[in-house]
């Protein structure tokens, strides 16, 4: 693949925030274009905090002059110092450093409420889960310097965009896989959507043709094919978050919009309280509410929140979210009675699903787990290259303007300055000492990282 395919590959993976009233050139082609349209509308007129969308804390610092200030939190300080090197891990900011926003003040930095979640909750829980209480979490303030090239548009990378790009990567590395493995892998695939037909069907038939189905109906289908087709967890999980902080009247929601943030706090709260399990290995592949307590979930995160119209909302929102980012984009699946059940030919209309599950898969199959990490990495390397074409110095999750921003490790020049931070009484950071640390364009491990550590005791390279 040229850099002109993988290019235009990374700028369809990418939410443009700035540029949605700007036509495209390909609308005219695309049978899903009016119905994104629509729900854009609808996000944004049609919901209690649908405003933050198009202008939030994070849109005004990636927008501004000057500094940029971010809050990284690491289990790994001693390392990292020992090293001198700080590295990127893969996810879904794909190779960057997983941070989240902070406001200086005269009396310290103001986390964004992620930040604070991720350094009080989240990362503790993580800590204690995994049994290393010798692991502290550390907050890192960084201080980046803007030059004056750098992109002021609001590019956001969209992870749930892709499956292209990692059905792209694979073809281009599977022969590190034996002839019988690479059979089996398609067979697996190839039986997995198989064996979803039925959901897969009506996801479809509600985003091309509006078929009205029972929301019951559709979220215990959608229950039953998650372990089959492990991206609809994620999938399901974006579209309940993305309900949760549109929807929310809270008095810490309205707060937090106040300031111009996304409450990060609903839906980290029920995804912890629901799937305790999730602390020391984040996983939405696993993320499956029941149908039966969908209720009584949203009415534990907020009461104030309509089930019924909550379930409606999914069905629909999941619907498009299938077809928009599983499906070859431009193509209507056929009659799927009609389906030829082969990967050559799944790949022509289900490319980016393909591409989803073989990502999945390959963390544990056969021996590609051994070449996981260099698949990410080729992932990474091509990101990186997007990013500095772009001059894309903080890349940012695209799904919903949260508040999780990376910090592109790659881009020529970084200018940056590095504390440990501590917490005062009143929860704000205050630097303590400075570090000299090198942000190095070089995955760790995923298995090393924060999120994701299982292995506290192996020895690691300088991780995040």
């Amino acid at each position: 693949m040229d850099f002109l395919d993988a290019y235009e590959q990374w700028a369809d993976a990418h939410a443009f925030f700035d540029t949605t009233l700007i036509p495209s050139p390909s609308d005219g082609q695309d049978p899903l274009s009016e119905q994104a349209a629509a729900w854009e509308n609808r996000l944004v007129a049609e919901t209690p905090n649908g405003r933050l969308l198009r202008d939030n804390a994070l849109f005004r610092a990636l927008g501004g002059n000057g500094k940029l200030h971010l809050l990284h939190v690491t289990h790994a300080l001693e390392q990292i110092s020992e090293h001198g090197s700080l590295y990127p891990s893969g996810g879904c900011l794909v190779g960057s450093v997983y941070c989240a926003p902070l406001t200086p003040t005269e009396r310290g930095y103001r986390m964004h409420n992620l930040a604070e979640y991720v350094l009080t909750r989240e990362a503790p829980a993580f800590v204690a889960m995994a049994g290393a209480p010798q692991r502290v979490p550390t907050p890192l303030i960084f201080e980046i310097n803007l030059p004056p090239q750098a992109y002021r548009g609001l590019a956001g990378v969209d992870y749930l965009r892709l499956g292209s790009i990692h059905l792209q990567i694979y073809s281009r590395l599977e022969y590190l896989l034996s002839k019988t493995e690479r059979h089996q892998l398609r067979e697996s695939i190839v039986s997995r959507i198989k064996n979803s037909t039925a959901f897969l069907a009506l996801a479809a038939a509600v985003a091309y043709q509006g078929a009205a189905v029972q929301p019951t109906t559709f979220l215990r289908l959608l229950d039953e094919t998650i372990p089959r087709l492990p991206i609809l967890g994620y999938v399901y999980f974006e579209a309940l978050a993305e309900y949760l902080m549109l929807h929310s009247t809270t008095p810490q929601t309205r707060e937090r919009a106040e300031l111009g943030e996304f409450n990060n706090w609903l839906y980290k709260d029920m995804l912890f309280a629901s799937f305790p399990h999730m602390a020391g290995k984040f996983d939405l592949a696993k993320f499956r509410p029941s149908p039966d307590e969908l209720d009584t979930l949203l009415a534990r995160i907020d009461p104030g929140l309509d089930a019924a119209h909550a379930r409606a909302y999914l069905t629909g929102r999941i619907s498009h979210l299938v077809a928009a980012r599983l499906f070859t984009p431009g193509q209507i699946p056929e009659a799927w009675h009609h389906t030829r059940w082969e990967f050559d030919s799944l790949s022509t209309q289900l490319g980016p699903l393909l591409g989803h599950l073989i990502h999945r898969e390959l963390r544990t199959f056969g021996r590609y787990p051994d070449f996981y990490f260099y698949f990410d990495q080729h992932k990474a390397l091509q990101a990186w290259n997007y990013w500095n074409h772009m001059d894309i110095i903080a890349p940012f999750n695209g799904t919903i303007p949260k508040g999780e921003i990376g910090i592109n490790p790659a881009y020529p020049d970084l200018d940056y300055r590095v504390w440990r931070a501590e917490q005062d009484d009143n929860g704000r950071l205050h630097p303590t000492e400075e570090l000299t640390l090198t942000i190095a364009p070089r995955l760790v491990d995923i298995k090393y990282t924060l999120m994701r550590n299982n292995q506290w005791t192996s020895p690691t390279p300088a991780a995040t």
